[in-house]
């Protein structure tokens, strides 16, 4: 039996005083009091055992601001961008002035439905974050895939260059296919908007780098390093087969394409494409709140507020030593790839099929026999013409 049911019955039904029943059970004559009370208005209910629950609570939410919760969540994912409970968190103190934590969004988003469990992932305190302290001390750039509805999925590919420390945007364009010119002209559009970055990270891919070349153009270096060492910038490549070291790109490219395809009308054309990407991008950088940068700010905003690094260092002295060893073809001449570029270096024909070795110094090139090592030419390659002639010897005047 309950101790409500036997103070109830003590006074009741006994004829006990509330005082002497309070001190026999101790208990409070209060309490004493209120189930009596409650006796005589609700009878048999009294003993029923009742909820703690307060009747108010200052810190519930109304129902129209968890209806703005729903809504919010809603358009968000309409529209292809972030929607979870952080997110939804930042839109509603930014642009409704209402102050909820990400868990309480996160309840009633749970409660309508909208977010389906997943399992535990890996915990945030196991990765190895790095990052940037500057902006501009580190651009990170990728390209990715993405078909034209034209009736025949036509593939393009969208080239992205993204700050490290603020994770602006800081050029997307989209193009047939991405090449190394390419790649060279929108990086000097970028730089010329921004400024010249410290250094640049990307893959192995080889319209950013050769060094992992074949055979025939390994150790030469392509125009767009070519491009960085002009400009003393330090160029920084990823571990083959480790793909989460350019992972701030990586994910932008996600988000990007994420947003593209939830877009109503795909894009046809090459100019419809890149007007969705500017699109996208202006939202990215000005508007969109950033989960990774402190405050949750824009990256824009993240990136005005900041002192730029710039390229440092004198790399005068630095310069570009390699060996090569190849056969002198039946033409009289050997080739040579500088700056991307494929350069034929003319020997003589009476040297055909010998084996040599170039002794290459930036631009200063000798050609050794590999067997004598005779020195077979001397010169200094213009970078402007593909076949490198032989000087003529001049005829003594008669």
């Amino acid at each position: 039996m309950s101790k409500a049911r036997l103070v109830i019955t003590a006074v009741v039904l006994e004829g006990r005083s509330q005082a002497d029943v309070a001190r026999a059970y101790d208990v409070s004559k209060g309490w004493v009091s209120k189930l009596v009370a409650r006796y005589h208005t609700e009878g048999e209910a009294a003993f029923e055992p009742r909820s703690r629950r307060p009747k108010h609570s200052r810190n519930q939410l109304s129902a129209d601001t968890a209806a703005l919760i729903v809504e919010l969540r809603r358009k968000l994912q309409a529209q292809g961008l972030d929607c979870g409970p952080a997110t939804i968190a930042w839109h509603l103190r930014h642009h409704h002035g209402i102050t909820v934590a990400p868990a309480t969004v996160s309840r009633h988003l749970s409660k309508a439905g909208l977010i389906t469990p997943q399992p535990k992932k890996r915990p945030k305190s196991s990765y190895i974050r790095f990052e940037a302290a500057m902006p501009n001390e580190c651009w990170q750039s990728d390209f990715t895939h993405y078909p034209l509805a034209d009736g025949t999925d036509t593939d393009t590919e969208i080239l992205s260059w993204l700050d490290d420390c603020t994770r602006k945007a800081i050029r997307v364009t989209a193009h047939r296919a991405v090449t190394t010119p390419i790649v060279v002209a929108e990086f000097r559009t970028a730089c010329h908007k921004h400024g010249y970055p410290a250094s640049t990270l990307t893959d192995n891919g080889m319209v950013f780098t050769t060094r992992l070349a074949g055979a025939g153009r390994r150790g030469g270096r392509n125009a767009f390093e070519a491009e960085l060492r002009r400009h003393h910038i330090r160029q920084k490549n990823s571990r083959p087969g480790h793909p989460t070291t350019c992972g701030k790109v990586e994910r932008f490219q996600s988000t990007l394409k994420k947003w593209l395809r939830t877009h109503p009308t795909q894009p046809a054309t090459l100019q419809q494409l890149q007007d969705l990407i500017d699109r996208f991008v202006d939202e990215y950088n000005h508007r969109r709140p950033h989960r990774s940068l402190p405050h949750h700010a824009t990256p824009a905003a993240r990136y005005d507020a900041l002192p730029k690094a710039a390229p440092s260092g004198n790399r005068d002295n630095d310069t570009h030593d390699r060996i090569r060893r190849d056969i002198i073809d039946k033409t009289g001449s050997v080739t040579l790839r500088t700056n991307g570029r494929l350069h034929h270096i003319g020997i003589g024909r009476t040297h055909a099929r010998t084996h040599v070795i170039l002794l290459i110094e930036d631009l200063n090139i000798r050609v050794v026999n590999a067997a004598t090592g005779e020195l077979l030419r001397e010169l200094e390659l213009d970078p402007n013409r593909d076949y490198q002639p032989q000087k003529t010897k001049k005829l003594p005047n008669h």
